[in-house]
């Protein structure tokens, strides 16, 4: 009885020693292993979707962009416009995957240009965030930089060549400009003040473009008919002001993702931070909307003009992009109001230069975008950030001294693009024949409106 006892006991240690060392190991963790902070996860988490949700915003203001240049142009051209729209973040996404990425955020080169993460190669975090979801975020700013050449070019522009200049400015113009700014470059890390500084872009963004919508629309020249034989300008009405509008308000929508969301972050204390930058962009947009509406009906029109108020509104968006992090409410106000003055001025220039844009993109973007810019270094006494009222010339110099330096490079960079790749060589504008019949006739044989009768512009010379 013993005997069998003893080996059903050798036996039982076989099954029985074996599982006993196996759920010893199970809760032993090696000393070299180290479990994930879960609050630290949670955080990571809760930013990355804050960030996809404000990149899918800036992603909106496409539309936004697509119904205000076809809203503010004639029904012969809505199909290319729209087309434009679609394409150039087509053309964009692919651009800033494969070379504008690295050039923007790669490892710096003296400070001048990226040179590493091309292909989105890599897979660190950047600034917390899983590098697909940065990447992401930083291509619908690149995407709205392309776009915004677009509209100031309308009505007269060959597509292939809209095409070659919307993948050169997402792929190379901007993404190096860009480097200088948000990529640690050699602008952001000059000696005065606390460097140059664009929280959102107001220079690295809608600077860019105003200034290569400048360049491109000397290039072209205005539209038949614009101007008479003396110089006066010709009024071209747009086919369709509710577009226009439905356009502006999907834009001031989409800025809530444009500015907010690139504080990065939302846990803790930057979701003060966001609050804060949230309540600027509308503020300063509302006031933009009534200065522009005032001065317009006092001293230009003499009636309340609703274009005006539109360009007012994305003036004064335009021009809190760079400093809604660092100035109070108040000083947002003020800075929305100067923007809805100098939008309706700087259209008015415009015409006295015989520059022909027609949805106003050089003064709402590019003039608004140096005041923007410029006003950080004024009004600044947020977030770490001291301007002029706060006794900080430094800061205003190194303001200056950024926009300055992005006008000449993109001054330079867009003279041989449109000058000398395009007009020379490609081809820049349509003929006359095509820019009466319209371009989506011409273009792309499919008309927006199918038999509709579109006149050719009243009193063409």
């Amino acid at each position: 009885m013993k005997t069998n006892l003893l080996r059903h006991l050798k036996w039982l240690r076989w099954v029985f020693l074996p599982a006993i060392v196996a759920a010893s190991l199970l809760t032993v963790t090696p000393a070299y292993a180290q479990e994930p902070d879960p609050t630290a996860e949670l955080m990571r988490g809760l930013n990355t979707v804050w960030v996809l949700i404000a990149a899918v915003l800036v992603f909106w203001m496409q539309a936004g962009f697509a119904f205000l240049e076809a809203g503010l142009t004639r029904a012969k051209n809505t199909t290319n416009i729209l087309f434009k729209n679609v394409i150039d973040f087509v053309f964009a996404s692919l651009a800033f995957w494969a070379i504008g990425y690295a050039l923007m955020f790669g490892a710096s080169a003296a400070g001048w240009i990226g040179t590493s993460g091309f292909f989105l190669s890599g897979g660190e975090d950047v600034a917390g965030l899983p590098v697909m979801a940065f990447w992401f975020f930083q291509l619908v700013f690149a995407g709205t930089a392309a776009t915004i050449v677009s509209g100031a070019m309308s009505e007269r522009t060959r597509f292939v060549a809209y095409l070659i200049y919307s993948a050169v400015i997402s792929a190379i113009i901007y993404p190096i400009a860009g480097h200088w700014m948000w990529g640690g470059g050699w602008l952001a890390t000059l000696p005065f003040g606390a460097g140059f500084k664009d929280f959102a872009g107001s220079t690295v963004v809608h600077s860019i473009g105003g200034w290569l919508a400048l360049v491109g629309t000397l290039a072209l020249g205005p539209r038949i008919g614009r101007f008479a034989k003396d110089g006066t300008p010709r009024p071209i009405p747009g086919h369709s002001i509710s577009m226009a509008t439905l356009g502006v308000f999907i834009l001031w929508m989409g800025w809530f993702g444009f500015n907010p969301g690139s504080q990065l972050a939302i846990h803790g204390g930057n979701a003060d931070a966001v609050a804060l930058v949230a309540v600027n962009t509308n503020l300063a947009a509302a006031t933009g909307a009534l200065v522009a509406m005032i001065v317009t009906w006092a001293f230009v029109t003499r009636k309340p003009d609703l274009g005006a108020t539109l360009n007012g509104a994305l003036a004064g968006l335009v021009a809190i992009t760079a400093p809604c992090a660092f100035v109070t409410p108040a000083a947002s106000i003020l800075i929305g109001a100067v923007s809805g003055v100098v939008v309706v001025y700087g259209a008015i220039l415009l015409e006295k230069l015989k520059i022909d844009d027609p949805v106003s993109a050089v003064p709402v973007h590019l003039m608004n975008g140096i005041w923007g810019t410029l006003a950080l270094g004024i009004f600044a006494t947020e977030g770490g950030v001291t301007g002029l009222i706060a006794g900080n010339f430094g800061q205003f110099l190194a303001q200056l001294i950024g926009v300055v330096v992005v006008g000449v490079w993109c001054v330079f960079t867009g003279y041989l693009l449109f000058f000398v790749l395009l007009k020379k060589f490609v081809g820049l504008r349509i003929s006359r024949e095509e820019e009466f019949k319209g371009l989506d006739f011409k273009e792309h044989g499919a008309e927006a409106y199918p038999g509709d009768a579109v006149s050719s512009p009243a009193g063409a010379d």
